[in-house]
């Protein structure tokens, strides 16, 4: 099935967005000269109906994995049920899999909303704003039912991995885990994953949470000309995923670590009551290099 597209444009990028694929964007292109700032999505992505197979899609109510089957809210027990076919656990919360409706939309901008009754009554809203080659993303969830429930957000954009391509992100912690189990505790960032100062990604798998980050990223990528100046606010941790001999990455900026529902005191998820919001934004500079335009 064919998805409605939407398009936003500014004088230096493009941006086509899927509102009823979870929100997702699709592409996003210096207009110059073609160069993908997103992974690239095709039509076979486009028509697969995954927010997965595209460029960014946000995360609500919670980011990444939670165990246990559910977690604990004041009122009692919320039972959660695994989303996907590739993983035990209920991931990225609920509003990826759900289609948005346009609220507002023009040259620059879109405003995209979601109410949601699974896996509780929430509202989500995703304001899209392009300008000069800034994408800017704005998420926000206001809690609907009359039970106070634990939120986290995030953003899970998936850039093009390049041979050249280098990361700069400082943050002070990471989360570790028992091999096969969900991350449980903090350490320092080891050596080949300290991105203080800019440098390539590494070449084994990564799929870690990162903590006491001042919220800024820089993604340089020299051999396609340009580089992404970034800055989120709401997020005080991010994600980096980098499968092996994959031409993508995906660095997310979220506002809690992975199964923070059941980690010491819930670091960086907030308890809503009805009526209540939090909200988290990303803003991805587009800067082009060596006199690209």
């Amino acid at each position: 099935m064919s998805q409605p597209l939407l398009h936003l444009q500014d004088r230096l990028t493009h941006l086509t967005l899927a509102p009823g694929i979870g929100a997702s964007l699709v592409n996003w292109q210096a207009k110059a000269t073609g160069q993908a700032l997103l992974r690239p999505a095709d039509g076979a992505a486009l028509a697969s109906g995954s927010p997965r197979r595209l460029g960014c899609y946000p995360l609500a109510p919670w980011s990444n994995r939670v165990a246990e089957g559910g977690f604990q809210r004041p009122d009692g027990w919320l039972a959660l049920a695994a989303n996907t076919e590739h993983d035990p656990y209920p991931i990225h919360g609920s509003a990826w899999q759900q289609p948005w409706a346009v609220e507002q939309h023009s040259e620059r901008r879109v405003r995209l909303s979601l109410d949601s009754s699974v896996p509780f009554a929430y509202r989500a809203t995703l304001d899209v704003h392009l300008y000069e080659g800034c994408l800017s993303l704005d998420l926000q969830v206001t809690h609907q039912e009359a039970a106070a429930t634990w939120y986290g957000l995030g953003l899970h954009p998936y850039f093009p991995r390049h041979a050249d391509t280098r990361l700069h992100a400082q943050a002070r912690s990471v989360w570790l885990a028992q091999e096969g189990a969900l991350p449980s505790w903090q350490a320092e960032v080891p050596e080949h994953w300290d991105f203080a100062t800019a440098r390539a990604l590494p070449a084994k798998a990564v799929d870690h949470a990162f903590g006491e980050w001042s919220g800024d990223c820089v993604i340089e990528q020299p051999g396609a000309g340009y580089r992404l100046l970034c800055s989120a606010s709401g997020a005080g941790h991010f994600l980096l995923f980098c499968p092996e001999q994959q031409p993508f990455f995906c660095f997310e900026p979220v506002s809690h670590p992975i199964n923070a529902h059941h980690l010491p005191g819930r670091p960086g998820l907030q308890l809503l009551e009805q009526g209540e919001a939090m909200s988290l934004g990303f803003k991805l500079q587009y800067q082009a290099l060596h006199g690209a335009a």
